[in-house]
């Protein structure tokens, strides 16, 4: 998908913060327009009913509450328009060393502004003071803006780590990617 000449400019820059309690709807929101947009442009759609602001705000509130994992949010003009939720890998039998996007999403007005890249930067320096020397994420395969995304700011692809995402009953695959910190 390439951007047209009617998006805006890119940003270079979006303040990024630690998430408090109140920006856990916001979270949620551009949690489940990020990925209903995604899931739009790959398919299936029937799993868009299983995307709900109240159930991702409980789940962002709880997560933020916890602080677990991490969450930074991106702001424009004081408004959340993306967040990153990072700490150790979950996956079996990888060393304390490796960290773990557990989600990047920007809401879908401000793809292509350079939110996700701010977000990025700043999940990066918080995994280096985690003392992590590498990073992985899970992308549903079938999401290609997100792993243009995740190969633009330096993730490969691991295929031989794939794994189903049981997405309101629809299965979704996933592939981990990974890269170095620093």
């Amino acid at each position: 998908m390439s951007l047209s000449s009617a998006e805006p400019t890119v940003r270079t820059s979006f303040p990024v913060r630690p998430a408090s309690l109140r920006d856990a709807k916001a979270i949620a929101e551009a949690h489940v327009n990020a990925w209903q947009e995604s899931v739009r442009q790959a398919g299936p759609t029937e799993a868009l009913n299983s995307l709900t602001v109240e159930r991702r705000q409980a789940a962002w509130r709880e997560a933020i509450s916890q602080c677990e994992p991490q969450v930074l949010v991106a702001t424009d003009r004081d408004k959340v328009v993306g967040f990153v939720a990072f700490d150790r890998s979950r996956d079996k039998g990888t060393p304390a060393t490796t960290g773990e996007l557990w989600a990047l999403c920007v809401a879908p007005a401000h793809w292509g502004r350079g939110v996700g890249q701010a977000l990025w930067d700043a999940a990066r320096e918080g995994l280096q003071e985690e003392g992590c020397i590498k990073a992985t994420l899970w992308v549903p395969v079938r999401f290609e803006r997100v792993r243009r995304f995740a190969e633009r700011v330096g993730f490969q692809g691991e295929p031989e780590s794939t794994r189903p995402l049981d997405l309101g009953g629809i299965r979704i695959d996933e592939v981990r990617l990974s890269r170095s910190v620093f």
